[in-house]
């Protein structure tokens, strides 16, 4: 697991956020979708429309992040911060602790249910028409996800770069959607969304540590 510090070293800000997003995004919806998507459609028509998709949320999250640097003032951003990591460190965990077994396959019925639905409505075929189903699918499921919270709450600390984190979330996001519609029936199988639960938490009380003691100074 990538080692935080409180630094503005752009290598920190990139191992924070590919870290973050690869445990958040794996066993999530839209991992599913694009496993679902991949089963029924080539693969790499899915995995344009579901990375596309990522890219741009994971875009309006870095900015609303960034936003809030700039409506607040500075000496603000690194408590803020460490209030946010810590708060989510923890929820991850409590949610750890309260997830049922099959978790996983909670996600993989409703990414199915959400496919099928857009599918029955509007039967596609290949081409242009997999990229528009899997960009609208994974686009609308990551937004309000916690993967989207994560690139808010990691675009909020101060000592982030955008650049950074930005080539960080996507090649996390691309390793995971790229896992997903290539080997995604055999990670399914073998997902335990309780310790990715644990390791995400585990890793905002981390960032939440860092962010404290920049702001104590």
């Amino acid at each position: 697991m990538t080692a935080v510090l409180p630094t503005d070293s752009a290598l920190a800000a990139f191992g924070s956020s590919f870290t973050a997003i690869t445990l958040a995004e794996l066993g999530d919806k839209t991992f599913f979708m694009a496993l679902i998507l991949a089963a029924r459609h080539r693969p790499r028509w899915v995995f344009i429309g579901a990375f596309a998709a990522l890219t741009c949320v994971t875009v309006i999250s870095l900015a609303l992040g960034f936003g809030l640097r700039e409506l607040l003032p500075q000496g603000l951003m690194p408590w803020l911060a460490a209030v946010l990591f810590l708060a989510f460190g923890v929820k991850l965990l409590l949610d750890a602790q309260a997830m049922g077994a099959d978790q996983a396959q909670e996600e993989a019925e409703a990414a199915a249910e959400a496919v099928n639905a857009a599918e029955n409505l509007h039967p596609i075929a290949e081409g242009w028409a997999v990229i528009r189903e899997a960009f609208a699918l994974v686009f609308i499921a990551e937004l309000g996800d916690r993967t989207q919270f994560t690139t808010i709450f990691l675009a909020a600390a101060p000592a982030f770069s955008f650049l950074a984190l930005l080539a960080g979330s996507l090649l996390g996001h691309g390793l995971v959607t790229g896992l997903a519609v290539g080997a995604g029936r055999w990670i399914g199988t073998h997902l335990q969304e309780r310790l990715l639960y644990r390791l995400s938490g585990g890793l905002f009380l981390l960032f939440g540590l860092a962010a404290l003691h920049q702001a104590l100074g």
